[in-house]
């Protein structure tokens, strides 16, 4: 086999890999993590590095550890921290967006126990991409332990 060969047929398999990728890899979520609670904490949040390979959003969350999930938005407006519920978050196609303490995150509210540094916490993501196709993704988030803004008497 020449070297030309050799290359065109390197070529043709990287295309068809780079296809059955793009096929399969619509949305990627990378960093999941919870935030670990102390006995009796009512909430806790949810963090980790969404993206899309087409313009799509994140509609909602769910959890066995919480009876609500929320995705909140927190902002400064007029000097004061806000937070509230959105109803999606925009997933332009091959941008990273990142759910975050001090921006777009996900509540976990009416905790069903203690989440402890370490253990897993189940999450399953409902993404639309602007053709309206839906699709779950599944993520297994770590809880850590980590000092910051305590978001468990926030409503």
């Amino acid at each position: 086999m020449t070297a030309v060969q050799h290359l065109k047929r390197i070529t043709f398999g990287v295309a068809l890999l780079g296809l059955a990728a793009h096929a399969s890899a619509q949305v990627l979520v990378t960093d999941a993590w919870v935030r670990a609670t102390v006995p009796g904490q009512p909430s806790s949040g949810a963090f980790m590095t969404i993206t899309a390979d087409s313009d799509s959003k994140l509609l909602r969350v769910a959890s066995p550890v919480a009876k609500d999930v929320q995705i909140h938005e927190m902002s400064m407006k007029d000097d004061v921290m806000r937070m509230g519920p959105v109803d999606s978050v925009a997933l332009p196609a091959g941008k990273a967006v990142t759910l975050d303490p001090d921006g777009y995150h996900v509540m976990l509210m009416g905790l069903t126990g203690q989440i402890k540094e370490g253990d897993h916490v189940p999450l399953t993501l409902t993404v639309e991409n602007a053709k309206g196709e839906k699709q779950a993704i599944e993520v297994n988030a770590p809880a850590r332990a980590i000092n910051g803004m305590d978001h468990s008497k926030m409503h």
